[in-house]
């Protein structure tokens, strides 16, 4: 990962269900470095995909971006990351169910509290949903990297990314919602 100590990068972190489908959203903009998929929120040190799974540990699946707020600012990432969930569900995403597929913004700093409260406030008051919107805001905690083969899955297997997300729902909630 490029170097955050000197200011020029940030890293957001974002929980969306399945981090598969959370990757490649973020990926494909001009001033992301890097969409990391891993577990956060949780107690466990370096779980597993199984720990994690298996509802003990308190992780969620996330995703953690390396950015460039020169080139793209934190709040079109809060955009982004709004059309690609379904905010008012707090059983998870899709077909997965549970804790650990639920939605979170995890916070690195008071600007992206203040953020992420704000975007959150907005999308309430538009009115796009008629459920309340759930999805967490929570202060960031050790961010673990998953295993190698959940790493830029939508790109290593291409097909069942594609089949998998069709299938979930996900693809027909955000056209319906967001018409993208």
């Amino acid at each position: 990962m490029p170097d955050t100590q000197n200011g020029n990068y940030e890293i957001a972190t974002f929980a969306g269900g399945c981090f598969w489908c959370m990757v490649k959203p973020f990926d494909q903009w001009p001033g992301i470095l890097k969409v990391v998929s891993g577990y956060t929120g949780g107690t466990t040190e370096n779980p597993t995909y199984e720990e994690v799974c298996s509802e003990t540990t308190g992780h969620y699946e996330a995703v953690q971006i390396m950015f460039d707020p020169r080139v793209i600012t934190y709040d079109e990432l809060l955009d982004i990351y709004w059309r690609q969930i379904d905010p008012t569900d707090p059983g998870g995403q899709f077909y997965d169910r549970g804790s650990s597929y639920q939605t979170a913004i995890f916070y690195h700093n008071e600007a992206q509290r203040l953020a992420a409260e704000e975007s959150k406030r907005k999308l309430e008051e538009s009115g796009r949903f008629s459920k309340p919107i759930v999805t967490k805001i929570l202060e960031a905690k050790p961010f673990y990297v998953a295993e190698d083969y959940h790493q830029d899955y939508y790109k290593r297997n291409a097909l069942h990314y594609t089949r998998y997300r069709q299938a979930s729902g996900r693809d027909r909630f955000i056209e319906h919602h967001w018409g993208d």
